[in-house]
């Protein structure tokens, strides 16, 4: 379990169009990595507004 301050295991993985995304690629960049349990869920749909509402504070 990683724990704040802990460096990220690199990866690659699928993004939302398919294309590949490796986490070594933005090193030295500001990554942001949103998780969720289910779509379509009241919990998760409101997290996922906020998220949305609230990303320019996070820039």
């Amino acid at each position: 379990m990683l724990k704040p301050g802990d460096a990220a295991p690199d990866f690659t993985l699928p993004d939302q169009s398919g294309a590949e995304f490796t986490l070594s690629e933005y090193r030295g960049r500001w990554v942001l990595l949103y998780f969720y349990p289910k779509d379509n869920t009241p919990g998760c749909t409101t997290e996922a507004c906020q998220l949305r509402d609230n990303f320019a504070a996070l820039q």
